[in-house]
């Protein structure tokens, strides 16, 4: 990925982060965002959320940043200056969830 990418979804990942701390409330103990693919033409963003907390709760974190999508998109227009401002896609990360499995399995082996 070319430097000016990085930066955009370095600089969508931070402001996103500050709207969804400021305007939404979650039943996910804690929602984070992992991190933001940008499409070279600066069209799509694909934004990847971890939630703690139950499967429900995790598809209700989902459901609610997908229901505020558009007012998410409309601020960070404002926020952040750019020729087009991509369509969000939310999409949640298991990442963690996975490494914390894998750590359980490899601490049960005893390695």
């Amino acid at each position: 990925m070319k430097h000016r990418l990085e930066r955009v979804c370095e600089l969508l990942k931070r402001e996103l982060g500050m709207l969804i701390l400021k305007d939404l409330r979650f039943n996910s103990p804690l929602v984070t965002i992992n991190s933001v693919d940008v499409t070279p033409d600066l069209k799509h963003a694909h934004v990847y959320v971890s939630a703690l907390g139950s499967t429900q709760q995790r598809k209700s974190a989902l459901e609610t940043l997908e229901n505020h999508r558009a007012e998410l998109q409309h601020s960070l227009s404002k926020r952040v200056v750019l020729k087009n401002t991509p369509h969000l896609h939310f999409k949640l990360d298991e990442s963690i969830e996975r490494g914390s499995r894998i750590i359980n399995i490899m601490d049960e082996l005893g390695l």
